[in-house]
Parts: C-alpha cells; structure tokens; sequence
C-alpha cells in the first residue's frame, strides 16, 4: 500500500478539527518570540494526495531536524511560534495546528506528532490572496515576534477571490514578510490552468518584504531538504546569496512584474467562461 493511502485510512475516522483563532490578549501577556512563523500550505485539488504527503512530510522533517532547532534556539529569546494552516480556495483556510511555541527538540516532536495525527484532505480552488488575508489577523495574538513571517507553499496561480498583488502589499506595509515554495513537480497542461514560470510568478507577485525568498522544488527529491533549508533561512532572518536551495532573492524593483499577477484569473475566465470569483 502506498505511504499516503495507508496514512489516510488510518486518519480517515478521525474528525477534522477546525481550531479557532487563538482569543487576543493584552500586549503585556503575549509571549516575546524571535520569529511568529505562518505555515500556509496549499491543497487545492491540483495536488494529489501523494503530492500532500510529500509536503507534510516535508514540514514535519524540516522541523523536527537538527539544523532547524539548533537555528531556532540561537535566536535573542531562543524560541519561535508556528501555526500550521491549510489553504484552497477563497473561503477555504483551516488551522490544522494553533498557535505553539517551539523551543527545543520536544517542542518541535510535539508539534510534528500533531501535524502527522490530523487527516490529509484537498478542497477546490486556489487564492494565494485569501491565504494571506487568512493569515495576517493572526499574528500578535498570543505571541509577539521580532519578525513575522508567512511561508507559502503552493503549485498553481490565484484564480478565486482578491487580487494577489495589492493584498500581498497590504500584508508588507504592517511589516509581514511573505516567503515562497513553489512547487513545479508537473509539466504544465496547455488545456489547463497551469504555467510553466511558476517560480517567477511567486518571486513578482507572492513574495515580498525584507529579504523575502522562494525556493522552487522541482523534483520529489528535494522537497524535504528544500523545505529544511528555507524554514532554518526564515527563522535566523537569514537570506545568503550563495545557497543552492534559493534560487532567487527579492531585491526592490521599479519595472513592472515579468508576468501578469492576474494571470490566474484570466486563464480560468478563459477556460470557463464568466467571472473568477
């Protein structure tokens, strides 16, 4: 049996918990963090399921891993807070695992067991934009980080809710920086909604904010060192030029983006009929 079916069969009866929000509390309470870190992680029915379990046991190896909680407790206060939320469509975010603190090695197992235990499933649509906005309100709930920073992972373009562009520089303008994966395993359909640059789509129109990054995964194989590699750069702040697993930086530029960040939209205008949303 492969990896993912008997993963879901045995997650299958277990009900899908929807966490709310962590309830806001007063400046004073929240605890300090080196980095609030949002793991927004699409799973739009363009993945298949073996495609979901690569990605979760990519976060789950990434987190757990000796690099990355070696990073994590190098930090000023030596501590991070992570929140892990799946997104698809325009009205479709869930928090798969609330806000925590990680710390230290059991922190970051406690977490990954949680991660491992919650069901896979996928959901229609994709809105990059409805992910951000999903995600901005919280951050400064329950921690207070240094930096802020949502992590995206996801395989195709906006196509349903708000334009990509102007939330993604909303969401910069509060001091959020949004980092990229995205994910190019498939050879682009012409018949579909595909594009071939994925990666550059989310360097013009995804990513933004100091030193924002994406780092394209292209074969199976690298997506769980990708995964370490970019999650060890986000919490020590860190964006070296000379990194096999970052292929692009962001750097401020006043040219128009190389590619249209509606694109999403009109292929899908173009392929149905009628509006997006």
């Amino acid at each position: 049996m492969v990896p993912w079916l008997a993963r879901f069969l045995r997650t299958a009866s277990v009900a899908f918990v929807l966490f709310p929000a962590a309830a806001s509390i007063s400046a004073d309470e929240r605890v300090p963090v080196d980095v609030e870190l949002i793991l927004a992680v699409d799973i739009s029915y363009s993945m298949d399921f073996d495609e979901l379990a690569l990605q979760r046991d990519g976060y789950a190896a990434g987190i757990i891993s000796k690099e990355f909680v070696d990073a994590l407790t190098k930090g000023p206060h030596g501590r991070i807070a992570v929140i892990y939320v799946e997104w698809a469509g325009a009205s479709e975010q869930r928090i798969v695992i609330p806000w925590q603190m990680i710390d230290g090695a059991a922190a970051a197992e406690n977490f990954v067991q949680q991660l491992k235990d919650a069901p896979l499933r996928r959901a229609y649509r994709t809105s990059i934009s409805g992910a951000i906005k999903f995600s901005v309100p919280l951050f400064g709930t329950n921690f207070k980080g240094i930096r802020r920073v949502i992590d995206i992972s996801g395989d195709g373009t906006n196509n349903q809710g708000d334009l990509l562009e102007p939330t993604r520089d909303e969401a910069i303008k509060q001091g959020i920086v949004i980092n990229g994966l995205p994910i190019m395993l498939k050879t682009p359909v012409a018949s579909m909604i595909d594009i071939p640059e994925l990666d550059v789509y989310y360097e013009d129109c995804v990513i933004g904010g100091p030193g924002a990054f994406i780092v394209p995964v292209r074969e199976r194989s690298q997506f769980a060192e990708a995964i370490r590699k970019k999650l060890v750069l986000e919490i020590a702040g860190m964006t070296p030029r000379e990194n096999p697993f970052v292929e692009r930086l962001l750097v401020p530029v006043v040219s128009p983006p190389r590619t249209s960040c509606t694109i999403g939209e009109r292929m899908w205008q173009q392929r149905w009929g009628g509006g997006y949303q």
